[in-house]
């Protein structure tokens, strides 16, 4: 099943950080999605820019310094994975 939406973070100044996301998820775990998980595509768009992007391996993995791309990667893995 196919997902889509958008995920508000929020930023220390008061802003927030605006994520958009495309999942796509099944109802069983695989081998081939993330962790061996639900998830076999997902991708997250920041500011214009792809931050992340697996299908069925990774093509852009999440940055791990960038605490708005984590925040984002872990709700979805929480929300569909």
């Amino acid at each position: 099943m196919f997902h889509e939406g958008t995920i508000g973070i929020p930023q220390k100044d008061g802003s927030s950080k605006i994520a958009h996301y495309w999942v796509k998820a099944y109802t069983k775990k695989s081998k081939w999605g993330i962790n061996g998980g639900k998830i076999s595509k997902l991708s997250i768009k920041m500011d214009g820019e792809w931050v992340a992007n697996y299908d069925r391996g990774w093509d852009i993995e999440p940055d791990e310094n960038n605490e708005a791309v984590q925040v984002a990667y872990s709700i979805l893995l929480h929300e569909y994975n």
